[in-house]
């Protein structure tokens, strides 16, 4: 698959993935292709979000912003695109509203819904469905001509879940908490179809030209230590087990695997032995304890500046690189850190204080080696 594409030049994440010593740790960060840019709005125009994502020139363009603006500094680019593209594939309705994000104007409010025995019977094609995001992918990795590494991503399936019955973001998660705790079966049955469906979307990305995935659990943190057990672990191990298994059958080689589950810091341990190859952690864990609790095991970590401190001054940036490079053990391990924030960058921060945190990582790790 890789003759297709120019040679790599910086395989730094792919090393470091892989559990390998590597000159520096690599960097990139969360939604760094996005409305914090100028540009971003400039290429976007007047389309909507999810025009953008279903357009390959349009998607890979703002892939590629972040890599052109801070050539040298970071060491990914992930595809521009969106977690719901599978809802959508499933056949949900969902929209994009300015200042507000996402929602479904029809959201599954309970088994007797007449959508839920529909998505759960209905077969769907995500070859055709997605084939959009596929095809920005293999233009992004041609575009990129080896820079660098390119992350395909999903949303996991509890998250997408949650979407699916909240009908957008929540404070309260009312409804999934009706669903889990008065449909446990119901809800599980879901959940399988849709870790099925993007164990499908991650290889079918592979394919188009991925070179890493990372599964989005973005609302993990909403369950309790023994819903996650139930309703979020089983199914992100699913993932882990079977998407290797089903690129070995499309002849393709296995890619690292980031799975990423915000706000369930307590799992830490049983997250560690889903399969995945690296953890991505939020701003609530302590680097240090985090490292401790991965121990002997083959697992890189992600992470974790808070990313507020980007709001912050260039002292407060600076002192929180400087705990992170102690904090995951930096100078003496070389190994088990990817840079990143502890999630996606926020609105309205002014992208050179970001060029200063990524400038900050390569100062003060060259320091440590």
């Amino acid at each position: 698959m890789d003759a297709e594409f120019p040679p790599l030049q910086n395989d730094l994440i792919l090393r470091a993935a892989w559990g390998q010593q590597v000159e520096r740790p690599p960097i990139w960060v969360m939604r760094q292709a996005g409305r914090y840019l100028p540009e971003y709005h400039e290429a976007k125009g007047g389309r909507d979000f999810f025009e953008c994502c279903r357009d390959p020139e349009v998607a890979s363009t703002l892939t590629l912003q972040p890599i052109e603006r801070y050539a040298g500094l970071i060491d990914a680019a992930i595809i521009f695109s969106d977690i719901l593209v599978i809802p959508q594939a499933m056949g949900m309705v969902v929209e994009m509203v300015d200042k507000k994000g996402p929602h479904f104007p029809n959201p599954l409010r309970s088994p007797d819904d007449p959508q839920y025995a529909d998505l759960l019977r209905r077969p769907v094609d995500v070859s055709k469905e997605l084939d959009y995001v596929y095809k920005a992918i293999t233009l992004t990795r041609k575009k990129l001509n080896g820079r660098v590494p390119l992350f395909g991503f999903c949303g996991a399936p509890w998250t997408l879940f949650c979407y699916m019955v909240e009908g957008g973001g929540s404070k309260l998660f009312k409804e999934v908490k009706t669903w889990i705790y008065k449909y446990p079966e119901e809800t599980k049955a879901l959940l399988q179809k849709i870790s099925e469906l993007c164990v499908e979307y991650l290889a079918l990305q592979v394919k188009a030209g991925a070179q890493l995935i990372q599964v989005f659990d973005s609302w993990a943190g909403e369950l309790s230590p023994s819903s996650f057990k139930q309703f979020s672990q089983p199914y992100l191990t699913y993932i882990a087990k079977h998407l290797p298994r089903r690129l070995k059958e499309l002849g393709l080689e296995p890619v690292p695997m980031v799975v990423f589950p915000k706000g369930a810091w307590y799992a830490l341990d049983a997250v560690c032995n889903m399969g995945y190859n690296i953890v991505g952690l939020d701003w609530l864990h302590d680097p240090a304890e985090a490292v401790k609790t991965v121990g002997d095991r083959l697992v890189v970590l992600q992470g974790n500046a808070d990313p507020g401190v980007l709001y912050g001054s260039r002292a407060a940036i600076s002192e929180v690189v400087a705990e992170m490079v102690k904090g995951f053990g930096w100078a003496s391990r070389k190994k088990g850190w990817i840079v990143n924030l502890g999630h996606g960058i926020t609105p309205f921060v002014n992208p050179d204080d970001l060029k200063f945190f990524f400038e900050e990582i390569h100062r003060q790790t060259k320091d440590a080696r």
